[in-house]
């Protein structure tokens, strides 16, 4: 979701999503999700962050809830690393519209978070 956010703030932006233990596709939940603030995940495909890691990178943002004991650190190069933390909509529980609710919920707070730091960054403060 923070991939399709970013690219949705500036088509200049070049964002990659990828995870340790990726999934064979996108959470369809998080198409539908994101399918309601207008951006289209369903060709996107989950990537091993391996792939990225002879890349140069101005950020490398890292999204897990509990990235300190959970998600490994990037060791590419990278001018700065951040983390902002979210949960894992794919492990809410409870019926379709309570895990429906959740996905909405916390795709709105990656949309906000993202998007705040969006304009900083674009107004020179983080660079």
């Amino acid at each position: 979701m923070a991939e399709g956010f970013l690219q949705s703030f500036d088509s200049k932006i070049e964002a990659y999503s990828a995870g340790t233990e990726p999934a064979d596709e996108v959470h369809p939940l998080a198409v539908r999700v994101m399918e309601e603030e207008s951006i289209d995940l369903s060709r996107h495909k989950p990537k091993l962050v391996d792939q990225f890691l002879e890349q140069e990178f101005d950020y490398v943002i890292t999204v897990c809830d509990h990235a300190n004991e959970t998600c490994p650190m990037f060791i590419g190069t990278v001018k700065q690393r951040l983390h902002m933390g979210f949960e894992d909509p794919s492990a809410a529980s409870g019926t379709e519209a309570e895990v429906l609710a959740q996905f909405r919920r916390i795709r709105d707070e990656i949309r906000d978070s993202f998007y705040e730091f969006y304009q900083v960054t674009m107004n020179g403060e983080l660079l």
